[in-house]
C-alpha cells in the first residue's frame, strides 16, 4: 500500500478512537513519529499529510533482457518518482521490446532505448512521449542508469537511456544541468553490460555513429553489407520482475554533490521540489500540519 493510501485508510479508523496515537511512519528509511488526537477535522489534515507525501511508482526492479544476457536494475522510485513513472511508461507498453544498443563508448557508456529493429536496418525510431523533467539527485558512477537528453536542454529526456560504464560523475553530474540517475545494475549485472561495450562499434551516421555490431567487420561495411539481427545488439524486453515499493533498501546510491544549485537554473529550482527525495520539504510540510492541530485543539 503507498504512503498515500495508507494515511487516507487510517482517517476512519483514527476518528473512531477517543485517545491520542502515535503514528510511526518511514520517509527514505528515516523513522518520523507523530500524534495524531480526536478531531472532527482530522480528515482534512490526513488528507493534507497524504498530498505532501510522494506517491512512488509501484515498481522497483526490471529485467533487461538482451541477446548477450540478462541483468537487473533497481529503479530509484522515491527519490526520482517523474523518472521512474517515464521509464516505466516505455517498459509496461512494450515500447522497448527489440529495442537495439545504439551507442557504446569505451570507458563511457552503453546507451539505448530510442529504435526498434524490425529486419531493417539501421533501426526505426520509437514513438516518444512528452518529456520528463530533470532529477539530477544521485551521482553518474559506475554501474548507475540515467536518461539521454538533448544537448542545451534540461528538461529534454524522453525514452532513451544510458548505463555508465565508468565513473563519469566529473563531467555528466554537471553537464545540461546534470543528468538523471534513476536506478542501479545489481549483482553481476555489470558483466553483461561490459560484454555489450566490448563488442566492436561502427560508423553509420546520424544517430548509429558507434553502433555495436556483432559478428560483424570493416570489410562487411566497405562491402555495403547491412547489418542484420544477427548483427545487432537486441533487447528482447524490459520487463518489471518486482513490483514492491521498497526493495533493497541496503543500496546506498551515492549524492549528486557536484550540481551546482545556486544558478539561476529555474528548472532545477523547480525539480527539487518535485522529487520524492526531499525530506526537507516534507518535515516542513508536517510542521505546518502540527501547527494546524494544536490551534484546532484549542478551538
Amino acid at each position: 500500500m503507498s504512503l498515500k493510501s495508507l494515511f487516507i485508510f487510517t482517517t476512519d479508523a483514527f476518528m473512531s478512537i477517543g485517545m491520542k496515537r502515535n503514528f510511526n511512519l518511514k520517509h527514505n528509511n528515516k523513522k518520523i513519529i507523530m500524534t495524531l488526537t480526536k478531531s472532527k477535522h482530522l480528515p482534512a489534515i490526513l488528507f493534507s499529510l497524504a498530498m505532501v507525501v510522494p506517491v512512488t511508482a509501484q515498481a522497483t526492479i526490471v529485467e533487461v533482457r538482451t541477446v548477450l544476457g540478462n541483468f537487473e536494475v533497481n529503479l530509484f522510485d522515491e527519490a526520482t518518482p517523474e523518472t521512474v513513472e517515464n521509464f516505466l511508461s516505455y517498459v509496461n507498453s512494450g515500447s522497448y521490446a527489440n529495442n537495439v544498443v545504439h551507442r557504446t563508448e569505451a570507458s563511457f557508456v552503453m546507451q539505448a532505448g530510442g529504435f526498434t529493429y524490425n529486419n531493417v536496418f539501421p533501426p526505426t525510431p520509437i514513438q516518444t512521449g512528452a518529456a520528463v523533467i530533470n532529477e539530477p539527485v544521485f551521482s553518474n558512477v559506475r554501474g548507475t542508469i540515467a536518461m539521454a537528453k538533448l544537448g542545451g536542454n534540461i528538461n529534454s529526456a524522453t525514452s532513451q537511456w544510458f548505463i555508465n560504464v565508468n565513473n563519469n560523475a566529473a563531467n555528466l553530474d554537471v553537464q545540461n544541468g546534470g543528468f538523471t540517475v534513476f536506478g542501479q545494475v545489481l549483482g553481476n549485472g555489470m558483466e553483461i553490460v561490459d560484454a555489450i561495450t566490448s563488442t566492436p562499434n561502427f560508423n553509420f551516421g546520424g544517430a548509429f555513429t558507434s553502433i555495436p555490431l556483432r559478428n560483424y567487420t570493416s570489410a562487411d561495411q566497405n562491402a555495403n553489407t547491412e547489418p542484420t539481427d544477427n548483427n545487432v545488439i537486441l533487447m528482447t524486453d524490459i520487463v518489471v520482475i518486482n513490483a514492491e515499493v521498497v526493495t533493497n533498501s541496503n543500496l546506498n546510491p551515492a549524492r549528486n554533490t557536484l550540481l551546482d544549485t545556486g544558478t539561476d537554473n529555474n528548472e532545477n529550482d523547480d525539480n527539487s521540489t518535485s522529487s520524492g527525495g526531499s525530506l526537507g520539504t516534507f518535515l516542513v510540510s508536517l510542521m505546518a500540519i502540527f501547527v494546524l492541530r494544536r490551534r484546532l485543539l484549542k478551538a
